[in-house]
């Protein structure tokens, strides 16, 4: 089995593009909601980072709808109310969706569809956009450092690591998922923290747990694709939800004009809240919210 390759820097400077006019012929994407607003019990060590890299909602939202400062910190056995609802599009034939802003990873999996957090690309070395497939599994994988990396370490003045066998201090973990990108895959992280952040060379972090999840729900010639939207809407079993993340790339036309545009597409935008609409582009939550308009 080939040995892995690890987020190797890939330049890819696609900005999103105007929303397209829909063809006939077009399947449509399979839409859903993943998460819930739970009651979460604060355990110690806890702190609001960590929160969000496991359950996928962003800290501003929590502190928000908690009334809480960011800076107080948290209490074992302290409720917070978490929604980590977000809008799931996977494209017709695909089983793995991976929205970059939205910082998640869908799968179909029958007639479930999963939501799991993760980290993508730093600012600075991007995550690419495109459809892949898998083409590697591998467990307790070693990591072979790409070059652009070893250049990393030694501008930073560390050691210079050119392969890591598994081990407890190897960064991918114990699963790692390639796709057919170039040395770009899914993988774990012995950083957990990082999840639901921009923090990586260009590769999909998981939690452990997660990424085990996935590694058994996939199989080789499993398609998926990478998108870049912060900005979503959709109708989703009768009602119409609206999510906007801040666009981390700065690929992304932004704002409530883009939103109607889908919706009037896609035949719903009377529907709509616009003012409501409004509220979730200015607020940059990071959920799925409800706008729909009820008479």
């Amino acid at each position: 089995m080939p040995r892995v390759l690890l987020c190797a820097l890939i330049v890819l400077a696609l900005a999103l593009a105007p929303v397209p006019r829909a063809r006939a012929q077009e399947a449509p994407a399979r839409v859903a909601i993943t998460g819930s607003v739970i009651d979460y019990e604060v355990s110690a060590g806890d702190t609001l980072g960590s929160i969000s890299a496991r359950l996928g909602a962003g800290v501003v939202a929590i502190v928000a709808r908690n009334g809480i400062r960011r800076q107080d910190p948290l209490r074992a056995g302290q409720v917070l109310t978490i929604d980590n609802r977000h809008i799931a599009s996977i494209e017709p034939g695909r089983r793995l969706a991976i929205n970059i802003p939205q910082r998640m990873l869908f799968l179909v999996d029958g007639d479930a569809v999963w939501g799991l957090p993760i980290a993508v690309g730093l600012r600075s070395w991007p995550t690419p956009v495109g459809g892949f497939t898998v083409i590697d599994k591998e467990e307790n994988p070693t990591w072979d450092v790409p070059l652009s990396i070893q250049e990393e370490m030694r501008a930073q003045g560390k050691p210079v690591i050119t392969s890591m066998p598994p081990s407890p201090q190897n960064p991918l973990g114990a699963h790692w998922v390639r796709l057919s990108f170039s040395s770009i895959g899914i993988h774990g992280t012995i950083a957990p923290s990082s999840i639901y952040n921009y923090a990586s060379h260009g590769c999909i972090r998981m939690h452990p747990e997660d990424v085990a999840f996935l590694f058994a729900r996939v199989e080789l010639d499993t398609v998926g694709a990478i998108t870049y939207r912060p900005l979503m809407i959709a109708s989703i079993d009768g009602r119409v939800f609206a999510e906007v993340h801040p666009d981390g790339y700065k690929r992304a036309p932004f704002g409530v004009d883009y939103l109607r545009a889908i919706a009037a597409r896609e035949g719903f935008g009377e529907r709509v809240n616009w003012d409501a609409v409004a509220d979730v582009v200015r607020l940059q939550h990071g959920l799925a919210v409800d706008v729909t308009k009820d008479d």
